[in-house]
């Protein structure tokens, strides 16, 4: 039970009750078996390597219930987008007919995606069949996306693409991204060519990743320095410093 003392502000009582229920949700959530596709293009191979192998965070470095009501905000943001995409004419399917979400599954299902939607028809100036994914972008973030475009300004998520692209089969025609400003709700759109060349890097990393994690083998860390702001994010920042970047 949690205690509030006097003091306490009911914007404080009932943002830490829903912060709380959001944090036994998350835990009661099954864990991934797979590597996800999402994730490859980020910029430490050991972190990923920990992410694969479900190592246990760093005390305290659990996602904060802040955290968690942002990656909501990011599926509500997606459910709005489809229904203004369908009312513009768009002909978007988000789900098999069974009701499953889109994916792939590749090396024995130890690497695994599932995409938000395909858009399959629609209005003119537009090549279907087409991948769609769709973010919800603080507006700082935003701005950066909308100046130097998704390659430059969100390698992860531009990996992510191209994988889903190559995966499903979905690399004739450019995928169609979409950004919503979360303060503004301004939406950025983003034709994303297929890139043959990312695609098969972060396959090739996969497989590394998995290889490594699986024959017990450490992969050196992308940072030398623990106050870089990237391993200073990281959940796994005390655990991966405590051994040496050759991995004993």
């Amino acid at each position: 039970m949690m205690d509030f003392n006097s003091s306490s502000s009911i914007s404080g009582q009932v943002s830490a009750l829903i912060d709380a229920g959001l944090q036994k949700r998350q835990a009661e959530q099954r864990p991934r078996t797979y590597l996800g596709a999402s994730r490859l293009g980020v910029s430490c191979e050991r972190a990923l390597q920990y992410e694969f192998a479900k190592a246990p965070v760093d005390p305290g470095r659990e996602h904060p219930g802040r955290l968690l009501r942002i990656f909501e905000r990011g599926h509500l943001s997606e459910d709005s987008m489809i229904k203004w995409l369908r009312d513009a004419g768009f002909d978007l399917r988000t789900t098999k007919a069974n009701g499953e979400q889109f994916g792939f599954a590749a090396l024995d299902g130890r690497l695994a995606g599932h995409i938000d939607g395909v858009i399959v028809g629609g209005p003119d100036g537009f090549k279907y069949p087409a991948l769609w994914e769709n973010k919800c972008l603080g507006s700082k973030s935003w701005r950066d996306l909308e100046k130097n475009k998704l390659a430059i300004s969100k390698p992860i998520y531009h990996a992510q693409v191209v994988l889903y692209q190559a995966y499903l089969e979905l690399h004739e025609n450019p995928a169609v991204f979409t950004a919503v400003n979360a303060d503004t709700m301004e939406i950025y759109t983003e034709l994303v060519p297929f890139d043959a060349a990312l695609a098969q890097r972060m396959s090739d990393r996969a497989l590394k990743v998995i290889s490594a994690t699986e024959a017990g083998e450490l992969l050196v860390r992308a940072y030398q320095d623990p106050t870089h702001f990237e391993c200073r994010m990281c959940a796994w920042q005390d655990r991966c410093w405590r051994q040496s970047n050759d991995g004993r």
